[in-house]
């Protein structure tokens, strides 16, 4: 049995989320169309009759503006370290731009073999997708050049094949049961931000984050309570809506993805707090689950 670890990189909004949860075909990820939705490395477990892949997927690597970014530029460079195989993902609808090719740049510091992930093929004609994996194969010796739709299910079990072939250990990490290695808090303060990132589109980008504060399980229902911190008050009114009618929607749809997650009834509790510039203090920054800021 081969096994092995695999990191996910590329730009904000390429959709590395997207395919990991489309690999594992669970939800272990959040998803939207913010770029820049993925703030934690998180592991996903593949498993089958004759492979482990543990695969990370990465925040999208960015030009930061505070320490936050910084932070998160650091945790998916430190990813690449020590694994089996890299996954680059692009965006092939868009063509390979400037932050691609920053991202390429670091490639030549390492040893480990690059697979190339030219994602959302489906956007794409059969032209195109030739066209841009021939502008591809000139900017950097990949391992191999894969293009997928990940959110159509397009050529999956073909890269799944293509990344067996760079596993080079015969250790088994996880149990055939293991999905992620994120806990359960983490799970659910992510799946409370998704929906506000969703809902709220541009108007509450990268100014807040979630964490979850209590968590009671008393057998058939599970009390919970999230709090949404943002760095400015203004947007309260944004998160609570009009007679709290956006807290309510976030709440339900949040609740309904917790309760398939834990498999029981949730009573969740949501408190919207301001923490002025809390992406840039690292008292903050930590409290929330941001370490290592050195």
């Amino acid at each position: 049995m081969k096994s092995g670890f695999v990191c996910i990189v590329g730009r904000p909004n390429t959709g590395k989320s997207t395919l990991l949860n489309t690999i594992l075909d669970n939800k272990v990820a959040i998803v939207s169309n913010v770029a820049g939705t993925t703030r934690n490395t998180v592991q996903g477990v593949y498993n089958d009759e004759n492979a482990q892949i543990v695969f990370i997927d990465t925040p999208g690597i960015h030009k930061p503006k505070d320490k936050l970014g910084k932070y998160l530029n650091r945790q998916s460079y430190n990813a690449t370290k020590d694994i089996d195989v890299i996954l680059f993902v692009v965006d092939a609808s868009t063509g390979i731009g400037k932050g691609d090719k920053f991202i390429i740049d670091t490639f030549k510091n390492t040893d480990t073999p690059v697979i190339l992930v030219l994602n959302k093929i489906d956007k794409l004609t059969d032209e195109e997708i030739i066209k841009v994996i021939g502008q591809s194969k000139d900017l950097y010796e990949f391992a191999e050049i894969v293009p997928i739709s990940a959110m159509k299910n397009d050529n999956i079990k073909r890269l799944i094949k293509v990344i067996k072939d760079y596993l080079t250990d015969d250790v088994i990490y996880y149990d055939d049961g293991t999905v992620t290695n994120t806990s359960i808090h983490f799970m659910v303060a992510e799946l409370v931000r998704e929906k506000i990132l969703n809902l709220t589109s541009e108007e509450v980008p990268h100014s807040i984050t979630c964490a979850t504060t209590h968590y009671q399980d008393k057998g058939q229902v599970v009390d919970i309570y999230v709090d949404i911190i943002i760095d400015r008050d203004s947007l309260k009114k944004i998160i609570i809506g009009k007679q709290g009618s956006m807290l309510k929607n976030i709440g339900s749809l949040a609740r309904r993805d917790i309760e398939n997650l834990i498999g029981k009834q949730v009573y969740l509790e949501l408190f919207v707090k301001t923490i002025k510039s809390w992406r840039d203090k690292e008292k903050y920054l930590q409290e929330l689950g941001f370490k290592e800021l050195v």
